[in-house]
Order: C-alpha cells, then sequence, then structure tokens
C-alpha cells in the first residue's frame, strides 16, 4: 500500500496530473471545433506543461539546496529533464507561427519563477511575477487559456475570430474558479504579500465571487456564433461539479481535495466531451 502511495504521490508532485489537466483541456479544444486529434501540439503541450509547472515549483528548492536534494527531488528532476527534451522534439514539429507563440507563453513561465523586478517594484526578496501581489492567480489563467485555445487552433491553421475570443475568456474565467480552492487551502500558508483573492475578501465571498464567475462562464457559450446542445449540457456538468469543489472549500482539505480531484476537473471534462463526440 505504502508502495503505490509513493507512486501517486509522485504522480502529483512531478506535474503529471496538472499536465493531464492541460492536455485534456487543449483536447477540449480541438473537439468543440470539430478540428481531428492533433497528437503533435497536445504532446507538446503535455510534455510543456510538465517541464514548465516543475520549473516553476523547483527552481528554488534545485537552486540552494542542489548537493543535499531529496532522492524524490533528483528523480523528479531527471523525469524533468526527459519531458523537457520531448518537449523540445515536439516543439521542433510545430509550424513556425505556433512556435512563436510558445516562445511569449514561455517567457511569461520564465519570468514567472525568476527573480527580475526590483525591490521599489516588489516588496519581496524573491522578486519574480509569481509574489506580485494579487496577480498570481491571473497570470495562471492567462497562460492556461492561451496554451489550451490558443496554441491547438493556430497550429490547425483556425482564424482568432469572435468564438475563440469568446473561448479564451471562458477558460480564463474557468481556471480562476478552479483556482479558488487553492487560495483558501493555502489561507494559513500564503503571505499576506500576496494579496490572494480569499486575503481580501474573505473566503465566503470568495465562493461567491466563484459562483458568479461560473454563470459568466456559462453564459458566454451563448455569444458564440456556433452552438452545440451537448456542450451545453456537459458545460452545466462541469459547472455543477466545479461549484460542488468550490462550495465545500475550506482551509482545511484532504491532501488531495485540490491537488487531485478539483486539479482533474478538466479531464472530466474531457471525458464527457470524448462520449459525445
Amino acid at each position: 500500500m505504502r508502495f503505490w502511495k509513493q507512486i501517486f504521490n509522485f504522480y502529483l508532485d512531478s506535474s503529471i496530473h496538472v499536465a493531464l489537466a492541460v492536455f485534456a483541456m487543449s483536447w477540449v479544444t480541438l473537439l468543440e471545433f470539430r478540428i481531428p486529434f492533433d497528437g503533435v501540439v497536445l504532446y507538446f503541450i503535455f510534455f510543456a506543461s510538465i517541464s514548465g509547472y516543475n520549473f516553476v515549483k523547483y527552481f528554488g528548492l534545485a537552486r540552494f539546496h542542489h548537493r543535499s536534494l531529496a532522492n524524490w527531488l533528483k528523480w523528479i528532476q531527471l523525469f524533468s529533464l526527459l519531458c523537457f527534451l520531448l518537449m523540445c522534439y515536439y516543439a521542433l514539429q510545430l509550424k513556425f507561427k505556433t512556435q512563436m507563440v510558445i516562445l511569449v507563453f514561455g517567457l511569461v513561465t520564465f519570468l514567472y519563477a525568476i527573480p527580475f523586478l526590483p525591490s521599489k517594484v516588489i516588496y519581496d526578496k524573491h522578486k519574480n511575477l509569481r509574489n506580485i501581489s494579487g496577480l498570481k492567480v491571473y497570470i495562471i489563467a492567462l497562460v492556461w487559456s492561451g496554451v489550451t485555445v490558443v496554441l491547438p487552433l493556430i497550429n490547425n491553421n483556425i482564424p482568432i475570430n469572435a468564438d475563440v475570443i469568446i473561448t479564451i475568456i471562458q477558460r480564463f474565467v474557468f481556471v480562476v474558479v478552479l483556482m479558488l480552492p487553492f487560495e483558501i487551502r493555502d489561507l494559513n500558508y500564503d503571505s499576506l504579500k500576496l494579496a490572494t483573492i480569499p486575503q481580501q475578501i474573505g473566503i465566503k465571498n470568495t465562493k461567491i465571487i466563484g459562483v458568479i464567475l461560473l454563470m459568466i462562464f456559462f453564459f458566454l457559450e451563448y455569444l458564440k456564433d456556433v452552438m452545440n446542445a451537448y456542450s451545453v449540457i456537459i458545460l452545466l456538468i462541469i459547472i455543477f461539479i466545479s461549484l460542488l469543489f468550490l462550495v465545500f472549500s475550506t482551509k482545511k482539505q484532504g491532501s488531495y481535495y485540490s491537488s487531485f480531484f478539483v486539479e482533474g476537473i478538466p479531464i472530466y471534462w474531457l471525458l464527457l466531451m470524448m462520449l459525445i463526440f
């Protein structure tokens, strides 16, 4: 039993689960726009997500404790290196315009973890985008919405029209909602300098904001030129699941409440889409 728990924890700690969520949401985009499975862009997104998330999560640890790294972190570093190489392999197969967009998101990810800001801009020793007050959740939502919508569509020569822009906004709003249970969980640990949404308005108001955002997420669907009844039904199911996890989120969550179940909602979304399309 202990062995399988270690495997499961490695699955979470090495960012495989979150990468599957990003992969799933990108595939949802292809299904929504009736685009055939694009393995190159989807596999790139999967391996890039692992590489990017592990870089952000473990950059500080590897930088300051590289001589005394725990075995689990060494394995994660090795795994991340393999994923980085695979990411590069698939990146070379992408279209040039897709590669240019990737550079933008790659730069944002790099600046998210690397200290570069002067002290007068941010009152934190880390001096990176991650630690600018109130910005963290929006940067993550921006990158997720761009990667899961823009990359798959650009690589398949789909023009950026009104429906695409609405989809990008929907994804941004949806990812912000998914982040709220994490921010509620981390209330006891986050520095007040981060100015997260629950820190600024409290848990109750955070949940109210989340409900409003889910309503916006749903009604934006009706602004699209092309709609599908089955997609709307699936959207309602995903909104209901997200709402339940948001409402029942607390500061004292189970170990896997947010890191597995909430983060897995895009995977549920993909599975529902695959049953229909």
